[in-house]
């Protein structure tokens, strides 16, 4: 009877991080599809996402080129106008990154908002309560997310929050690539927050 019992306690704990991990993979397939019709579907996207394609390969062969060029005995000159045409592709690519940046603003703004939702509707669900279990011992800082909210002292007791934040990053990145919506290979800061450039610094 009481091993009958753990059982069914058992059952219930990985029920709970199946349903957050579900909730997490629909609200990603949710979240794609908004994207899709307020971004992804238009001219826009479509021409700026090209144009990051065709800038990038350009630069890559020009960078090959240039690297090859500098290890024989060319002149300075021709160097030096090569490093020209290089900086200015470098330049049209970070200007269209900056456009695509912008343009996908809308869409992260509605995506931001269904993840806050889900978010509060699970935690709500979930608050106080561990949903999954931790296949190894998490150290310090990882331990404080994991943990977060957890009642009990076992660090293998995970969180809802933890669960899924690592479905959501695993999913959405995973589901992107498989539809082609992965951001163009050039454009690293083309996302809402966009790196800063070491050059300018």
């Amino acid at each position: 009877m009481a091993m009958a019992s753990s059982f069914s306690l058992s059952s219930l704990r990985y029920a709970d991080g199946l349903l957050v991990a579900g909730a997490s993979t629909l609200t990603a397939i949710l979240c794609e599809s908004l994207s899709w019709l307020l971004i992804y579907r238009t001219p826009t996207y479509k021409t700026l996402r090209s144009s990051i394609d065709r800038a990038s390969k350009k630069l890559e062969s020009m960078k090959s080129e240039d690297l090859k060029e500098s290890s024989s005995s060319l002149s300075s000159k021709k160097s030096s106008s090569k490093s020209k045409k290089i900086d200015r592709v470098e330049a049209g690519l970070k200007e269209s990154s900056r456009e695509l940046s912008m343009a996908k603003f809308k869409s992260g703004a509605v995506v931001a908002a269904v993840l806050f939702v889900v978010f509060g509707l699970l935690n709500s669900l979930f608050e106080g309560r561990a949903v999954a279990k931790l296949p190894f011992e998490p150290v310090g800082f990882v331990m404080k997310m994991s943990h977060r909210g957890v009642p009990g002292t076992d660090p293998t007791d995970c969180s809802m929050a933890f669960l899924y934040f690592l479905c959501s990053i695993s999913i959405r990145t995973n589901l992107q690539k498989l539809l082609g919506f992965a951001p163009p290979r050039g454009a690293a800061g083309a996302g809402l927050f966009p790196m800063p450039d070491p050059k300018a610094s």
